[in-house]
């Protein structure tokens, strides 16, 4: 299969590079001309040029705005997309558009597949990103190939939408175990303890998560392992959450939290650095903290 890859930012040009480093040629377009060559890719020109070049076509891109405007504008992937052909969307968007976007492009007998990422960008760069993926289960085995090279799990979620709505599912509960994490971390460093020791308790405990397992055993020594999502993009993820449990009519009593951590951060500075900096954000407020000592 001809690859083609539409968004090589910051998750996207690292599963370009992944797949060419296996040896596989990417044709790739970003808006921004200088992610391609980091990506490892040879440059298109244009959507268009991507689409009518590629068997497979994978977008990676912020939000369902963007995705609406690669795959349904003028000269985008629907204008250009034949029949048998795939595209993969490993962007966080909105299952609803997910699935309009589903129907449009099988009216011209090409196959969609929503496939929600997870692993952050060092899952991305080792290739051992985890893959949630709606649509048909025959599409998806065929492009297992290709989505094998930069992801070690994958999952069919169900039909259109549902790859998109567990990765929604599973970025609330990030959001809730990271914001929730750095308010007691800032609160332990302020008790005075010693913030390994907690986090040692916090591991062999009922507090234990993400957060606490794999993010401030760094952060403390002031890694934020940065490179992967903004504070601006975890809350967009939080507030698409808060969207699709309203149309589903379940009752959302823990969005607050992460609403008010990570916009808060997006007020006071944070709003392009990597959401590990919400504990900073949450220092700032509690008289300047920081958990590590530069």
């Amino acid at each position: 299969m001809k690859i083609g890859f539409i968004g090589l930012g910051n998750m996207g040009g690292r599963m370009s590079a992944r797949i060419t480093r296996s040896g596989r040629e990417v044709l790739g377009y970003d808006v921004r001309a200088e992610n391609i060559e980091p990506a490892g890719a040879r440059a298109a020109g244009s959507v268009a040029e991507v689409t009518g070049g590629s068997d497979i076509v994978l977008l990676s891109l912020p939000d369902s705005r963007v995705v609406e405007a690669v795959v349904l504008g003028d000269g985008g992937v629907l204008a250009h997309a034949r029949d048998g052909q795939v595209v993969v969307d490993l962007s966080t968007a909105a299952p609803e558009s997910t699935r309009d976007i589903h129907r449009q492009l099988a009216g011209r007998g090409a196959h969609y597949l929503d496939a929600g990422i997870s692993g952050g960008a060092a899952a991305a760069e080792q290739g051992t990103l985890t893959l949630m993926v709606g649509g048909d289960a025959q599409v998806l085995d065929r492009a297992r190939p290709v989505l094998d090279l930069f992801a070690s799990n994958i999952f069919h979620c169900g039909a259109s939408g549902a790859g998109h709505t567990v990765k929604l599912l599973n970025n609330f509960l990030n959001a809730v175990a990271l914001s929730a994490t750095a308010e007691v971390m800032v609160a332990g460093k302020k008790a005075g303890l010693d913030l390994e020791v907690l986090l040692a308790v916090l591991n062999a405990s009922s507090g234990v998560n993400f957060a606490t397992r794999n993010r401030f055993p760094k952060i403390i020594h002031g890694d934020y392992l940065k490179g992967g999502l903004t504070n601006t993009l975890m809350l967009k993820d939080v507030n698409l959450y808060v969207e699709l449990a309203a149309r589903l009519g379940v009752a959302s009593l823990n969005a607050a939290g992460p609403v008010a951590s990570f916009g808060m951060a997006r007020a006071l500075g944070y709003a392009d650095e990597i959401s590990n900096t919400v504990v900073d954000a949450i220092g700032d407020l509690s008289g300047g903290v920081r958990l590590h000592t530069d």
